[in-house]
């Protein structure tokens, strides 16, 4: 059993609305994340059937409340007042192990009072696509979201085609988001405003409370986990593809992994989402677009914070500003482990800025091309050195930057910069072509290949000949240029 608590739901209604999920007519159990249910507190694991029926909404799992949360978010952009779980449910929280309190959440259970006119459900390629890149998150140390269970529902969505429909049961540290306080906000809400900021307070930033001015250290706060959170995901290529205000969390995790993927070949301004017709969540883009929502979650704040008029609106400035050298110090941070260089060396930009050029210069995959940089920071072998060199279409250029990344690298070289090296460079990534097969393989009813790409990306360091095989880059017949949203 999961011991639910319902807090959310002491705030004001019209940040919830109380529904039930849609019974589905033959669910089968996919998965089931058994380290994470244990912990959550699931202490007896029930049988398959029992998760089968709980995680497809059939049936409510003991003390679930379930309930759809509002949001309003600016979509590439464009405001919209009102969004909310269309097709998701909180069924509670848990207090997990180290006394964190998390959500757990049904998301392709049915329709809700948000659902505008949506079937509320979700095609199986969309739940097994999350279920491995946030697993593999996790993997890697990125703040996420986290997937408990995937369930197939023995019914038909229809979106440009009918597909195989699926339920996937999402973790969350909350599901709380910047288009939460603007769906207050817009409301001129200002109880149902504050008592959500109180209550973001208490569970995520508790230090804040002491503050001469809650309100604008709760903006500080979240303001440093974002730029962590994107510095870290872009260290290892990832495009969300959807950073909208209602995609942006607050507890400051990765959270709806919608037309997402990994850039294979280096390119500053690669895009994957086949919605992202403008290129506004482009690779580089995503730390101005990430600081322009903090802006808008700025904004909402302003009533609340202390000071008035130009004052409070000069300090909630000065806050998002320090968005962008936040974010600078960790991504240098970053880059130096991943060309195993300490941290206080001045030369980890210039090299790193030199090489992603080469990489895109040169055409070479990013995740070849650093797990490749780490063996040959391992050995110094010629064998390492070709291997590398093989992965340009320039490698008179690149074999340059290796001297001078060498002779920097051996002053600062010892053992555990190495590990550090190969902990920054993992060998897998659920790249596109993997996952594309993976959904071809379970819309013809076999999951064999599902289980084992997340068996190898959930340990994105495993140097065995079956990772290795996974681990290759798309060839030019396997490549997969546009991701879609499951909405």
């Amino acid at each position: 059993m999961l011991p639910f608590e319902h807090q959310f739901a002491t705030l004001p209604e019209p940040l919830w609305a109380a529904c039930q999920p849609m019974p589905v007519s033959h669910p089968t159990l996919i998965a089931f994340n058994e380290p994470l249910a244990e912990t959550l507190g699931m202490k007896d694991k029930p049988d398959d059937a029992t998760l089968t029926q709980w995680f497809s909404g059939n049936q409510l799992p003991p003390g679930a409340e379930p309930r759809a949360l509002g949001y309003a978010g600016h979509q590439f952009g464009n405001f919209v007042p009102q969004l909310g779980d269309g097709r998701a449910l909180l069924l509670g929280e848990v207090v997990d192990q180290k006394g964190v309190r998390r959500d757990v959440q049904l998301k392709g259970s049915g329709r809700t009072p948000f659902s505008r006119g949506g079937d509320g459900r979700s095609p199986l390629g969309p739940v097994l696509r999350e279920y491995l890149v946030s697993e593999f998150m996790a993997a890697v140390g990125v703040p996420t979201t986290r997937a408990l269970a995937a369930v197939a529902t023995g019914e038909r969505v229809v979106r440009q085609l009918p597909e195989p429909g699926a339920v996937f049961t999402r973790v969350a540290s909350s599901h709380i988001r910047v288009g939460t306080f603007q769906f207050a906000a817009v409301r001129r809400d200002e109880q149902a405003l504050k008592a959500l900021a109180d209550h973001v307070i208490a569970r995520h930033y508790p230090e804040a409370a002491s503050a001469e001015d809650p309100y604008l250290a709760l903006l500080e706060a979240v303001v440093a986990r974002q730029a962590t959170l994107v510095a870290r995901w872009m260290s290892f290529g990832f495009i969300h593809g959807v950073m909208n205000t209602d995609n942006c969390s607050i507890a400051g995790e990765t959270i709806d992994y919608g037309p997402c993927a990994f850039m294979e070949q280096f390119d500053p301004q690669k895009v994957f989402s086949s919605i992202d017709q403008g290129r506004r969540y482009a690779f580089d883009n995503q730390p101005a677009i990430a600081q322009w929502n903090l802006a808008r979650f700025a904004e909402t704040l302003l009533p609340l914070m202390r000071e008035e008029g130009d004052a409070v609106v000069a300090q909630a400035t000065d806050i998002i500003r320090r968005f962008e050298p936040l974010f600078d110090a960790e991504q240098r941070r970053l880059h130096a482990n991943k060309l195993g260089l300490t941290a206080d060396s001045d030369q980890a930009e210039p090299l790193m800025k030199g090489l992603e050029s080469r990489m895109h210069q040169g055409r070479m995959d990013m995740t070849a091309t650093f797990d490749a940089l780490t063996h040959y920071a391992e050995t110094s072998s010629e064998q390492h050195k070709e291997a590398l060199l093989a992965l340009t279409t320039q490698p008179s250029e690149l074999a340059v930057w290796l001297a001078t990344w060498q002779a920097e690298q051996a002053a600062s070289q010892n053992s555990e910069r190495l590990a550090i090296m190969r902990g920054a460079n993992p060998v897998i990534i659920p790249r596109n072509h993997r996952i594309q097969e993976v959904i071809d393989a379970a819309y013809e009813g076999d999951f064999a290949p599902f289980h084992t790409l997340l068996a190898v990306v959930t340990h994105p360091y495993d140097e065995s000949e079956g990772a290795r095989r996974l681990a290759a880059p798309a060839t030019e017949n396997e490549q997969v240029l546009r991701t879609f949203c499951g909405t």
